[in-house]
């Protein structure tokens, strides 16, 4: 699923930032990160279900998640995700000593943001917090610390990204959101949506420019980061707020985005 990738890929930034010049990233830690992405979007789309379970049974796209349904009970999902984290703490406790406890401190953040639509017109940069984690545990994954000049701007450029993408996402259940009374930036944003979105993408932009200084990046890096900012400029100047489907296309497109910026990291060191 897209949302695998969307949190999978900015580990693989981070992998790929950290291997030594002229070297290919570590392919064991980007395949035990692989596993933990997936575990641990589930995790998350898990926890999600169960605080939204009566939310979802409003919404048309949602409605027939197995919790909004009555498939299953809330009983019987704490044990499908205690499961979940479980496997994930596997994954996590072949990391190093510092990587555990940094990976163990996004865990709050998995758990509350599906809570932030409730309270904030921002759930969307909550989101970004957590599901950019991989940018700072890909780095200290391999080096055993975070070289803070690097991994910061790396991981602000995520947050930055997840705003765009999510924005998009968010518009499909703009309706929907109103009569059930929780809140995103497409709420908050409106018409104004793609100024706000242009901001963001040139933040992106910006600061993976400044990560790529800071680890001495090469020519491919930034021609990956300039292929970047036209496909998101194209994605924002084309983008059809008010069509459920065009959004979900251009959300979608986003892996693109993602698998750029990796092919351009790993170019660059070699």
């Amino acid at each position: 699923p897209s949302g695998t990738w969307l949190l999978y890929l900015p580990c693989t930034w981070s992998i790929g930032l950290a291997a030594e010049p002229g070297c290919l990233p570590d392919g064991h830690t980007l395949a035990l990160f692989g596993v933990g992405a997936v575990l641990m979007r589930g995790a998350g789309c898990t926890i999600n279900d169960m605080w939204d379970r009566d939310y979802d049974r409003q919404v048309a796209r949602t409605a027939s998640r197995p919790l909004a349904a009555g498939e299953i009970s809330t009983f019987q999902s704490f044990v499908f995700l205690g499961g979940q984290l479980s496997l994930a703490l596997c994954v996590l406790l072949c990391l190093n000593y510092y990587s555990i406890v940094l990976g163990a401190a996004s865990l709050s953040l998995v758990i509350t943001y599906p809570l932030m639509k409730r309270v904030t017109y921002w759930p969307q940069l909550v989101l970004g917090l957590t599901f950019n984690w991989g940018a700072l545990l890909g780095w200290s994954a391999i080096k055993g610390s975070c070289e803070w000049s690097v991994c910061l701007p790396l991981y602000l450029a995520g947050v930055m990204w997840t705003l765009v993408y999510d924005t998009i996402y968010a518009h499909q259940d703009k309706r929907d959101d109103i009569v059930i009374g929780v809140k995103s930036t497409a709420l908050q944003f409106k018409e104004h949506t793609k100024q706000w979105l242009s901001g963001f993408s040139l933040a992106m932009l910006l600061s993976l420019c400044v990560a790529g200084m800071n680890c001495n990046q090469t020519f491919p890096y930034y021609s990956a980061v300039a292929a970047i900012g036209s496909h998101l400029a194209h994605q924002i100047y084309t983008l059809d707020i008010d069509k459920p489907e065009d959004c979900w296309k251009k959300f979608a497109s986003n892996r693109t985005v993602g698998v750029l910026l990796f092919v351009g990291i790993v170019l660059g060191n070699l």
